[in-house]
Parts: C-alpha cells; sequence; structure tokens
C-alpha cells in the first residue's frame, strides 16, 4: 500500500472493513465511558471524537511508511502522528479551556502508546477471517516439531 491514487484507494477499502470500523466504535465507546466516569480535567467527548477518528486515519499508514522504509513520505507521516497525538489536542483545548493544557505532557504519554497500539491493531490489510487464519496458520508452524537439524 502506497500513498499514490491506487493506494489511496487500497487504504480507503481499509478504512471500511467491518472489523476495523468495530474496532474503532468500541475504542469511542470505551473512551465516551471513561470521560464521564473518570473525569479529568482535558477528557471529554469532542477531544475523544477527534484523537479516535485522527488516530484511526492516520496511525496505520504511519506504521506502514516506517515499516517499509518510504523515506520521502516520512516527514509527512511523523506530522500526521504528531498532530492526531498532540496538535488536534492542542488546539481543541486552545479554544475550549486553555487550563486544561496543564494535562498535556501526561496526554501525550498515554496517546502515543495508544496511537501506536491502535496503528498495529489496524495495520493488517485483511479481513478477520484472514487475520484468523494467518495466525492460526503461523502458531501451528510455530508449534509444529523442528525436523531435527541444526
Amino acid at each position: 500500500m502506497s500513498f499514490g491514487v491506487s493506494g489511496a484507494i487500497r487504504w480507503s477499502v481499509e478504512y471500511r472493513r467491518p472489523w476495523k470500523l468495530f474496532t474503532l466504535v468500541l475504542g469511542i465507546a470505551l473512551l465516551l465511558a471513561g470521560s464521564v466516569y473518570m473525569p479529568a480535567p482535558d477528557w471529554d467527548v469532542g477531544v475523544s471524537f477527534i484523537m479516535a477518528i485522527l488516530t484511526y486515519l492516520s496511525a496505520p499508514w504511519l506504521l506502514h511508511v516506517l515499516w517499509r522504509r518510504q523515506w520521502r513520505l516520512w516527514p509527512l507521516a511523523l506530522l500526521a502522528a504528531w498532530f492526531s497525538i498532540d496538535g488536534a489536542y492542542w488546539m481543541y483545548w486552545s479554544l475550549v479551556d486553555p487550563e486544561a493544557l496543564i494535562m498535556r505532557s501526561a496526554n501525550a504519554y498515554a496517546s502515543t502508546f495508544l496511537y501506536l497500539l491502535m496503528g498495529m491493531v489496524w495495520l493488517y490489510p485483511g479481513s478477520l477471517r484472514q487475520l484468523w487464519g494467518e495466525t492460526r496458520g503461523a502458531v501451528r508452524e510455530a508449534l509444529r516439531p523442528g525436523d531435527g537439524k541444526g
């Protein structure tokens, strides 16, 4: 998957996969529940939606660009990551309640971890059935006794 027209078409297919959309909705639901049941000065409904959607759109692409060593795209991918992790957070709270930005450095650590984790989850280019089949095959191969050589 690249960044050109054919790459954009491929990514649009990946963004519409039901299992990926389900995990996005589940993640947003957890963020919304957290904003209600674990109130923090910088955690509300708006920022939960914004950061989750930006992560969904950019995190798998960032990891793809880094993994494939697409050097020319690194600056754009890193800018997208920064914006998803911190830039949008900063913009949102600058407009809504600038005092909430006192939590910015703590948010950056948690958001970076979640960004990379979800990027790994959503990076797989296939259906849930394909992922399950490949995972089962890899586990079987790993558990198969060796041939006694080496």
